[in-house]
């Protein structure tokens, strides 16, 4: 691949880039020869920025599908991938020239129709996220019936990455950036490694051009020093393999360093310098049976001490993408050494991923899982929110880090790292996780939040009823958890607000039910009365269009009869109240302990009291089984300027006065801080009082504190209980 990069990059003719892309083919195709013509022919006139003419683009990105084992089909199609966008060449006449496999490949990347370098978002502004997310959506939809679509589009901006350099600096960074949480996720998840961290590494210098400089000086200075190690240790192990009865023909070894982004990346995970990375020198060895590999392990760990918190056996356990690999790090003369063992399937899957099965002709090894693909169509029919399917799809399936759990049958389930064992119940069935109870990790009684490792045996215990935990939609880590508490707080809310709303109005007229909604149906207001609960300029709506009607036989007096029925706003500390009836006090239950900012019911008593209780309060429930009289309440408009922020910061020099610097440049004022220790001991956190000016948002600056820190808790100190 690296050799085809080179010739790639210094290629400026069209009749270069014609000699590079026949040169996979050992015959002269006439079908790719007339898609070579048509092309050339239709991009006439057209250039890139960077001078040369734009077809080179097309056949480049062709050859790249030609090298990952693109068939006819595959390499005609990224040869015409920008006609239908870019010329007066219809998908029609594609499919009349080439056939339906390749029209219908054609018409899925044009109706990707990627966002243009003249129309990407700002990367400082807020729309990256919705650019990045209509993109990404837009391309998995149009490749579910063919991810071969997908492929051809991971080739194509690779080689836009590879020529990003004649753009200007704020087109770079955009692109680049969108790349980096695009394009290599995906490349990630059809198991492309080498398309992946070759996406990874030409975005990371456009993005974070000063860190990428920093890391690349240390492994210029370096190389000598490492490349010596890694020869050496070449050396070592190829004695041990001749001793150990492998003949040179049975194995290759291969000596890597590694690759800037994923050394970045493990630097600020765990809050080290380059100089503390254990794993930046790296040795492949590849043989031909899976039993060799083992044998090979323990030819390792018999000569050397390896390192066993990271040892990881992904042929027992496959990643889901087809990955199949040891992995053990072991000392070798003060150097620290990551090997990597796998069979030559093993390592053609792990290069080239779904793209494998087209290029080396096999159905052996493990396919990577597509079936994710469907379930993004099932997701997508499901949501309008553009965002929220992909931080959905982003946080489900395309994680570059994961773990692997059991069920204690011994069916195995994969997570991304930092799951808890709710969002295993969610993985196993959107019911169980409803339905969840309580959970045994390596039959320990744990709480369902707690933190899953690699390994671990779940056994999750559900509840007869429902169990509704909206307020841990944040502490859950998959999108499929968190997609399924929304969607089941989204309904049972609706279900409330709907009962809610009817108590209220049948509290104000003191009617029976079937006459309220016998009325409600002659004003066509029964389909969204749920309004009512939250809303008190509908709710005096609604009371206004049904007062009209009357209550018993006769209406002696129908002005009083008016009046009797006239919402009034009743204000008090914290709750507002809208009723026809006088209310004396409220008060706060102290069984659900509502906080500002929760959702809210009350009860009224015929004393004129009222009861507030959060809106999925089991107690609350009851009450509204037994028919208790409700009443509408709301929060004060009044928003509490203070507020209390639980964060963790990475330890390092300088991240403190980075935050703080951070709170200042989003208009939060400061009035205490305080470092505290977790329950458990095992980590510190901030805490932090600050304080809001009046047109400050608290919602806005929660969601931009998350965007970059772990936000723990973030709560308002002017709630009904004056909780510190």
């Amino acid at each position: 691949m690296e050799e085809l990069l080179e010739k790639i990059h210094t290629c400026r003719k069209i009749d270069e880039a014609k000699k590079l892309l026949l040169g996979f083919f050992t015959d002269n195709n006439k079908n790719i020869l007339k898609a070579i013509e048509l092309a050339v022919k239709q991009h006439e006139g057209q250039f890139r920025k960077s001078g040369e003419p734009y077809v080179v683009h097309p056949i480049l990105v062709a050859s790249i599908v030609a090298h990952y084992g693109g068939d006819e089909t595959m390499v005609i199609a990224a040869l015409l991938h920008d006609v239908v966008e870019d010329t007066q060449t219809t998908v029609e006449e594609v499919e009349e020239l080439f056939g339906k496999d390749v029209a219908k490949i054609v018409e899925g990347l044009t109706k990707i129709m990627a966002i243009r370098e003249d129309k990407l978002a700002p990367s400082h502004s807020n729309e990256k996220l919705m650019s990045s997310a209509m993109t990404f959506r837009k391309m998995l939809i149009a490749s579910i019936s063919d991810v071969r679509v997908l492929v051809i589009k991971l080739c194509d901006r690779l080689h836009n990455m590879m020529t990003l350099g004649a753009l200007p600096s704020n087109k770079q960074k955009r692109i680049a950036e969108e790349t980096l949480v695009v394009y290599a996720p995906i490349a990630h998840r059809l198991g492309i490694s080498s398309i992946k961290n070759y996406l990874e590494n030409y975005s990371f210098l456009y993005v974070m051009p000063e860190e990428y400089k920093k890391i690349d000086e240390y492994l210029s200075e370096h190389k000598q020093q490492f490349q010596l190690r890694l020869n050496r240790f070449i050396e070592t192990i190829n004695t041990l393999m001749l001793q150990n009865g492998f003949a040179e023909s049975d194995y290759k070894l291969e000596k890597r360093i590694k690759h800037h982004y994923s050394i970045y990346i493990k630097m600020q995970r765990k809050g080290i310098s380059i100089e503390e990375v254990l794993d930046l020198m790296a040795i492949r060895i590849i043989v031909k049976e899976t039993l060799e590999c083992y044998k090979i392990l323990g030819i390792m760990h018999q000569y050397f001490n390896p390192i066993i918190s990271r040892f990881k056996d992904y042929i027992a356990i496959p990643k889901d993408n087809g990955y199949q690999t040891i992995h053990t790090t072991i000392f070798n003369d003060k150097s620290i050494i990551e090997a990597q063992i796998r069979t030559f399937d093993m390592h053609n899957i792990a290069e080239f991923g779904v793209a494998a099965h087209w290029k080396y002709k096999y159905s052996g090894g493990i396919n990577p899982k597509l079936d994710w693909l469907n379930e993004l169509k099932s997701k997508d029919d499901e949501s309008d929110d553009v965002a929220e399917f992909y931080e959905f799809t982003k946080d489900s399936y395309l994680y570059s880090e994961d773990i692997a759990v059991f069920s204690p049958k011994g069916d195995i389930f994969t997570l991304s790292r930092g799951a808890t064992a709710l969002d295993f119940a969610y993985e196993i069935h959107t019911e169980v996780g409803l339905y969840a109870k309580e959970a045994y990790i390596n039959r320990q009684k744990a709480p369902l939040l707690t933190e899953l490792k690699n390994g671990d045996i779940v056994r999750i215990i559900t509840n007869d009823e429902p169990i509704y935990r909206c307020s841990w939609v944040n502490s859950v880590k998959t999108g499929k958890a968190r997609t399924a508490i929304m969607q089941a707080c989204r309904q049972k809310t609706r279900e409330l607000n709907y009962r809610v709303a009817v108590e209220i109005l049948l509290g104000i007229f003191n009617i029976k039910e079937n006459k309220l909604l016998m009325w409600l149906k002659k004003e066509k207001l029964d389909k969204k009365i749920d309004k009512a609960a939250t809303d008190s300029i509908y709710l005096q709506d609604v009371v206004n269009a049904l007062k009209k009607y009357p209550i018993g036989e006769k209406i002696l007096m129908p002005l009083l009869n008016r009046n009797k029925y006239k919402v009034k706003k009743q204000k008090f500390e914290n709750i507002v109240i809208y009723s026809n009836q006088t209310v004396n006090s409220v008060m706060f239950n102290y069984c659900c302990h509502p906080k500002r900012g929760d959702d809210i019911i009350g009860f009224v008593k015929k004393s004129g009291d009222v009861t507030v209780h959060h809106k999925m309060c089991e107690q609350a429930a009851k009450l509204m089984d037994n028919k208790e009289q409700m009443i509408f309440v709301k929060w004060t408009r009044d928003a509490p300027g203070q507020y209390k922020l639980l964060v963790s910061i990475e330890n390092k020099k300088g991240s403190l006065a980075a935050f703080l610097a951070f709170l200042a440049k989003i208009q939060v004022n400061i009035q205490t801080i305080e470092l505290k220790k977790a329950e458990d001991g095992a980590a510190d956190y901030f805490k932090i009082v600050i304080e809001l000016p009046e047109d400050v948002k608290p919602e806005q600056i929660r969601d931009n504190i998350k965007e970059r820190y772990k936000l723990i808790d973030f709560m308002s100190l002017n709630d009904a209980y004056k909780i510190v």
